[in-house]
């Protein structure tokens, strides 16, 4: 594995968000989600498409904060633009599970 300097993690923009929406991706390749996620007053409401069916409803998504990577290009999925990658790990056997804070904090709250 290659090492990075303290400096390389500073480009990094990886802040926690509240999501607001979700909605059936149909037209993604593999099953996902358009998800809208709340980043606090400097980012607003920004969109992603996530891989995330095989262990969260869309119901039970609503109010997650998530930890999102915020300052990649945008990336055109099908007919949806994603602005933002939410993060999560790769579960044994499959299937995505998002990676969350242990309790609330404030939305666009970036991590240290």
């Amino acid at each position: 594995m290659q090492t990075i300097d303290y400096e390389d993690f500073e480009k990094i923009d990886i802040r926690v968000g509240t999501i607001t929406q979700v909605a059936d991706f149909e037209k993604a390749r593999k099953p996902s989600y358009k998800i809208w996620i709340d980043l606090g007053p400097e980012l607003g409401i920004k969109k992603s498409s996530a891989q995330v069916t095989t262990f969260y409803t869309k119901e039970e998504l609503i109010g997650k904060q998530v930890i999102c990577v915020c300052n990649f290009k945008p990336r055109q999925i099908a007919d949806f633009m994603s602005e933002v990658l939410v993060t999560g790990f790769l579960a044994e056997g499959g299937g995505v599970v998002l990676s969350t804070v242990a309790q609330k904090v404030p939305n666009g709250a970036k991590l240290h």
